[in-house]
């Protein structure tokens, strides 16, 4: 294991142990950054430890320790937290198995804005930079930056204690767990990141082991039928290899999805089955459109979204053509959270080129490269843009 993957791994949990212990969550951000750079300055040479988690952890204890004696201001205040800290050490029936998931929870208190909650999550526990969170939110990264500041302001004056919610508590912070786990795929997958996408993964069995619910049920299948075809990702679905795909991945996501249908819809179960309808397809020719149509006509009632509703014109596309999906993109065209979201310049760029308005097309491609936020994406979308080109 290289030194980028054990800060990967590692980062997140040493974070929450932190907090957990010291109860203030910028003291254990500085302190966990500090030992990362020790780290940097140390391993190179003397080699990774055995156990990296415990040194990083030892060197973040001891850098505390440092910076609480040299600032007597801030011990005092910390002081103050570690009460409800004490408390939230007390043994707890039933505790979350991670204490990386603990923190979620607490960071989804109901006192935080809603819009706050997942933000915060993402950039202090699962390790994302502020631009990576900005564009998981489809936010300016100044406008995301002061949402950051504000949430930890509000967690420090309001004095939310780090501790397990209480059982009743859970179905109320619940979505804003669930959300912030779809988004650390998403960013995974949008990255080709898979260790992104696997710790997501993992992440919800958890929950799923701790709560009975359809939608936690229903984000894991969502999250295991598309990563089920991450080895042909590179393609259109219509050119992908289905033999790359994993089936046994596929099969566990098409249970669970059926089971999170069981007895009501939720968004992520709404998402799970369109998932499992293009997995069952035999290739992309039988594809059964109409069903996925009408799920997402399901989906836009559970949660309005431009989002969706660009999902749901490609998908009226291939139900009724192209010409009837671009229209109904064109009338997305002012949505702001779609101005700078590269997919619906990729999607309106695909029908046009299907409906042969090469020379719209490239353009509209030429819009998706430049708003991609990876690599990855702008290879793709160059891809598309010289077949279109080619054929002019």
């Amino acid at each position: 294991m290289n030194v980028e993957q054990v800060f990967r791994e590692e980062r997140g949990r040493l974070l929450a142990t932190l907090v957990k212990r010291f109860g203030d969550l910028d003291l254990a951000e500085e302190v966990t950054s500090d030992a990362i750079e020790a780290a940097l300055r140390h391993w190179p040479v003397d080699g990774v430890p055995d156990r990296p988690g415990a040194w990083l952890l030892t060197t973040a204890r001891r850098k505390a320790v440092d910076r609480l004696r040299r600032d007597q201001a801030y011990a005092a205040r910390l002081a103050l937290l570690q009460v409800e800290v004490s408390r939230a050490d007390a043994p707890v029936t039933g505790s979350l198995p991670d204490e990386r998931l603990e923190l979620f929870f607490t960071c989804a208190h109901p006192a935080l804005p809603a819009e706050d909650r997942g933000a915060l999550i993402l950039r202090c526990l699962a390790g994302f930079t502020t631009p990576e969170v900005a564009r998981a939110y489809l936010v300016p990264v100044a406008a995301m930056q002061q949402r950051i500041v504000r949430a930890k302001k509000k967690i420090r004056e309001a004095r939310i204690p780090f501790r397990v919610p209480d059982p009743d508590e859970l179905p109320e912070r619940l979505p804003g767990v669930l959300q912030a786990v779809y988004s650390i795929f998403t960013e995974g997958y949008a990255a080709q990141r898979a260790d992104l996408a696997d710790e997501a993964i993992r992440l919800a069995r958890i929950l799923g082991g701790l709560i009975s619910d359809r939608e936690v049920t229903g984000l894991l299948a969502l999250m295991l039928l598309v990563h089920a075809r991450r080895d042909a990702r590179e393609e259109l679905l219509e050119d992908q290899d289905r033999a790359l795909w994993d089936s046994d991945m596929i099969a566990e996501g098409c249970a669970l999805a059926e089971v999170a249908l069981t007895g009501g819809y939720g968004p992520y179960g709404v998402q799970a089955a369109i998932n499992a309808v293009h997995a069952e397809a035999a290739d992309f020719a039988r594809t059964d459109w109409r069903q996925i149509v009408a799920l997402y006509d399901v989906l836009l009632k559970l949660t309005p979204s431009p989002v969706i509703a660009l999902n749901r014109a490609a998908a009226v596309a291939m139900r009724d053509g192209a010409a009837a999906g671009l229209a109904l993109l064109d009338e997305l065209a002012d949505e702001p959270k779609l101005r700078d979201y590269h997919p619906y310049r990729a999607a309106r760029a695909d029908l046009l080129h299907r409906l042969g308005r090469r020379a719209e097309a490239a353009e509209a491609y030429r819009e998706a490269i430049a708003l991609a936020g990876t690599s990855s994406e702008q290879d793709f979308l160059r891809r598309r843009l010289t077949a279109v080109e080619e054929q002019s």
